[in-house]
């Protein structure tokens, strides 16, 4: 007797426990990058200038490769295999880092972590919308969230005991290490019970008589899907959010060393760590309002946190409340890491753009992220920290009022009992 074929609609506890500790083994491979990298390079007596260039190099090429990752993704058949592929060559980046930190080695290994990056992050989204279809893509993002959450705030903490104990060379060691167990946790996901169409953005393939599946569907141009004015107005949203929110808490901590010297660095960690754990424990329950509420209130209550962060920053003065208020960055991430790819599924539904369509958004953010550190710079020069945090709470306030007034509601409607 032939094996029964697993419909992306109910995979199984092995395949969605195994996505779990995916993304949780992912969090941790990245984490070993971010900060760690300025620390490590510092202390090969790098320049600030070198370190920089490095630095930004790897952004530009986080910022153009995200619509070719996207698209890439589409035109694969397994998201699973691009998502190992995107594991191991970061793991041979931190390898690079560790082991020839000379500048031509690093800047190579700098942008092969950002190009992988790029598809990476994307293929975890595509995997779980093929594994549980769009009905149940809300509580799976969300439980995605919680994991990736829970590994950053982990490993984050590891490597810094590891970086202060060994060398800061070891964190990239353990982050190549990592691979292992990552490439573990991916084969427990049976490729067979990920739908490929469902990944794209289509609906499952039809099977023919014989069980064979039929041909898949062209997708949807790209011309005509740019011509869909809700994904246009969410894009403008999602960059406008990002234009506000990158450049607070750098701000932030830079406004902390000058007032609390001596404990910034304490403090600094716990407006770190704080929001990692809102977002654990509130990212499920996002997932699940968002299929009995819909999108559009959740979304709504996630650019509203933004401006309120960035009016308290600007008028509170004591150091340990400052760190208080970045606990709304919490409440904020908990909606945007499942809302984000959410309401780009129901965008996109029918469409097989899904992962294109992730990397357009993805550059609307980067593009954001790159230009607030120099809008809060500029204001802070000039008129202060507190102008500054109130010029972004303004921006903040212009996503939120945006997103309320033009942002229909993408939540598809309920398919009719069988």
């Amino acid at each position: 007797m032939a094996e029964p074929i697993c419909t992306a609609s109910h995979p199984s506890k092995r395949s969605l426990r195994g996505l779990d500790w995916f993304v949780f083994f992912v969090a941790d491979v990245q984490t070993g990058f971010g900060p760690f990298v300025a620390v490590y390079l510092t202390s090969e007596k790098w320049t600030q200038v070198d370190i920089g260039l490095v630095l930004t190099s790897a952004g530009l090429v986080g910022l153009v490769g995200q619509i070719p990752g996207g698209a890439l993704l589409d035109a694969a058949r397994s998201e699973r295999f691009v998502a190992a592929i995107a594991v191991a060559l970061i793991s041979v980046s931190a390898l690079a880092y560790a082991l020839y930190p000379i500048f031509p080695v690093v800047l190579v290994a700098a942008c092969l972590h950002a190009a992988a990056s790029c598809v990476l992050g994307p293929a975890i989204a595509a995997i779980s919308l093929g594994l549980v279809g769009p009905s149940a893509i809300g509580e799976r993002l969300g439980r995605n969230a919680r994991f990736a959450s829970i590994g950053a705030g982990l490993t984050a903490g590891v490597m810094g005991v590891v970086g202060y104990l060994i060398s800061p060379s070891a964190v990239f060691f353990v982050t190549a290490a990592l691979l292992v167990p990552t490439w573990l946790t991916l084969r427990t996901i049976a490729p067979r019970e990920i739908d490929p169409e469902q990944a794209h953005g289509n609906a499952p393939m039809p099977r023919k008589p014989n069980n064979r599946q039929a041909e898949p569907r062209a997708p949807l141009d790209l011309r005509r899907l740019l011509l869909r004015s809700p994904l246009l107005i969410f894009g403008g949203c999602i960059l406008l959010f990002h234009l506000a929110n990158a450049a607070m808490l750098p701000l932030m901590g830079s406004v902390l060393t000058m007032r609390l010297s001596d404990w910034a660095t304490v403090l600094i960690a716990a407006c770190m760590v704080g929001p990692q754990l809102i977002v654990a424990i509130f990212s499920p329950w996002v997932g699940r309002q968002a299929q009995r509420w819909g999108r559009r209130p959740l979304l709504i209550a996630g650019f509203a946190f933004l401006p309120i962060r960035g009016v308290l920053f600007a008028t509170v003065s004591d150091p340990y409340l400052l760190v208080a208020v970045q606990l709304l960055d919490g409440l904020t991430a908990s909606v945007f890491s499942v809302l984000v790819p959410l309401t780009i599924a129901d965008l996109t539904r029918g469409t097989g753009r899904f992962n294109l369509t992730q990397g357009m958004v993805g550059t609307m953010t980067g593009v954001g992220a790159s230009l607030s550190p120099t809008l809060a710079g500029y204001a802070t020069d000039s008129y202060g920290s507190s102008v500054a945090f109130l010029s972004l709470a303004t921006v903040a306030a212009l996503g939120l009022t945006a997103v309320t007034l033009l942002m229909p509601e993408t939540r598809p409607p309920p398919e009719p009992p069988p």
